[in-house]
C-alpha cells in the first residue's frame, strides 16, 4: 500500500460530533498547502445509490464541493447495509475487506499530495466486523485527530477512552479538536481543556464555537425526512428552521411566534392559523416564518388552498399527527449538503480561524 502520500484520519468520540464538518473545513485549509488532495471514508453507514453503487453521502458532499477527481467507489469502498454484520459473522471475509480498503486508498492517493481520511463514529465503531476505526487507521498507516463536543471533564474522559483503543492498535493521536463550544466560554474552554489534554499527553488543535445554523434543517430536508407533500410552489425551500412552534393555541397567541426562522406545525383543520399567516405575513418575502407543516393528513379547503399557493414560504402536508411531526423535526440529524453554500462557507471560515492547521501538519 502507498506509504508516501501524507494523510490524516479524522475520528470522533461518538457519532455526529462534527467529523464531516471538520473534514470539510480542513480540506479547504489543506488546499493552501497541497494543491491536489484526496478523500476517503473507508467504512460508511449512510449511503445513497449512485449508478447502482452504494456511496456514503459524505463522499458526495466532499466531491461536489471540491471536485476531487477520484472515483466515488474508491472514496467509499465499504458501505454497511443492514445485513452486512450478519453476513460477516456467518462467513468472515476480513482479508477481502482489508484488500478492498488498501486498493481503494492507493487509487485515491494516486497523483495526490495529501489524503484526508474520515472515520465513522468513535474508535470502536466497526469492531463487530473487525474493522474498528482504530483498526482502519492502522491499516491506512494514518495518524489521528479526534473531534469531540466542547467542554472539559466529559470530553476529555471520552477522548481518553478513544485514545486508549488507538494506542492498543499502535496508532498515534496527534491532537484533539473541540466542537460546538458556547461562544462566551471559548477562551475558558481553550485554556483549561488544553491543560487537561496535555496531562494526558495530547495536544489541543482547535476549539470551534457553536453555530446554530449548522444544526438547523431546511424546509427541503424536513420535506424529505417526514416525508411531506408540498402544498405550494415556494422558492424558499432553503429556509432554515431555528425554532418550532406547535399550533395548539389560539390565533392571538400564535401570532406572537410568527417571525423569521420559525416552523409552525398545526393540525390540518386549523385553517385559522393558516389564514392568520396569510394575512399577517403575505408580502414579507424572506423575512416571514420558515414555513408551515399541516398534520394528520387533513387537507385544507379549496379556498384556503388558494391562499396557501400564494404564500412565499413553503407549506407542507404530513400524514403524522402534530406531536410526531414535531418530534421528528426535533430529532433530525442535520447533515451539510452540497447546496448549503452558506453553511459550507461558514465551516471553512471556522476551521481557518479556530484550528491550528500548521501545527497539525507539523505533527504529521
Amino acid at each position: 500500500m502507498n506509504d508516501e502520500t501524507p494523510r490524516v484520519f479524522i475520528a470522533a468520540t461518538r457519532q455526529n460530533e462534527g467529523k464531516t464538518t471538520t473534514s470539510l473545513g480542513l480540506a479547504s485549509a489543506l488546499l493552501e498547502h497541497y494543491p491536489r488532495i484526496g478523500y476517503i471514508k473507508p467504512v460508511g453507514q449512510r449511503f445513497v445509490q449512485v449508478d447502482e453503487q452504494r456511496i456514503d453521502e459524505d463522499i458526495i458532499l466532499m466531491d461536489r464541493v471540491y471536485g476531487l477527481q477520484c472515483p466515488l467507489i474508491d472514496m467509499s469502498p465499504i458501505a454497511i447495509d443492514p445485513d452486512f454484520t450478519r453476513k460477516y459473522l456467518q462467513s468472515s471475509n476480513y482479508d477481502t475487506l482489508v484488500r478492498k480498503i488498501n486498493r481503494a486508498f492507493d487509487r485515491v492517493a494516486w497523483e495526490k499530495d495529501f489524503v484526508l481520511c474520515e472515520g465513522s463514529g468513535h474508535a470502536g465503531v466497526g469492531s463487530v466486523f473487525d474493522l474498528s476505526n482504530a483498526r482502519v487507521a492502522k491499516l491506512l498507516r494514518a495518524k489521528v485527530v479526534i473531534v469531540t463536543q466542547g467542554g472539559i471533564g466529559k470530553p476529555i474522559d471520552e477522548v481518553c477512552v478513544n485514545h486508549a483503543l488507538f494506542e492498543k492498535e499502535g496508532v498515534e493521536v496527534i491532537g484533539v479538536i473541540l466542537n460546538k463550544v458556547l461562544p462566551d466560554k471559548l477562551a475558558f474552554i481553550n485554556e483549561f481543556a488544553r491543560k487537561g489534554l496535555r496531562r494526558q499527553g495530547l495536544e489541543l488543535l482547535g476549539v470551534l464555537p457553536h453555530q446554530a445554523i449548522l444544526s438547523s434543517p431546511t424546509l427541503e430536508v424536513i420535506r424529505e425526512e417526514l416525508p411531506a407533500e408540498p402544498l405550494n410552489r415556494s422558492p424558499q425551500w432553503g429556509n432554515l428552521v431555528e425554532e418550532v412552534v406547535v399550533g395548539a393555541m389560539s390565533v392571538q397567541q400564535a401570532l406572537r411566534y410568527f417571525r423569521k426562522g420559525v416552523l409552525v406545525i398545526a393540525p390540518g383543520d386549523r385553517e385559522d392559523i393558516v389564514l392568520a399567516a396569510a394575512t399577517t405575513l403575505f408580502g414579507q418575502g424572506t423575512d416571514g416564518i420558515a414555513g408551515i407543516v399541516l398534520t394528520d393528513d387533513q387537507r385544507p379547503s379549496a379556498t384556503v388552498q388558494r391562499l396557501i399557493e400564494a404564500l412565499p414560504f413553503p407549506v407542507l402536508l404530513a400524514r403524522q399527527n402534530s406531536y410526531k411531526v414535531a418530534s421528528r423535526v426535533h430529532n433530525l440529524t442535520v447533515k451539510t449538503r452540497p447546496s448549503d453554500t452558506g453553511k459550507i462557507g461558514l465551516i471553512r471560515d471556522l476551521i481557518a480561524r479556530h484550528v491550528d492547521v500548521p501545527k497539525l501538519l507539523r505533527r504529521l
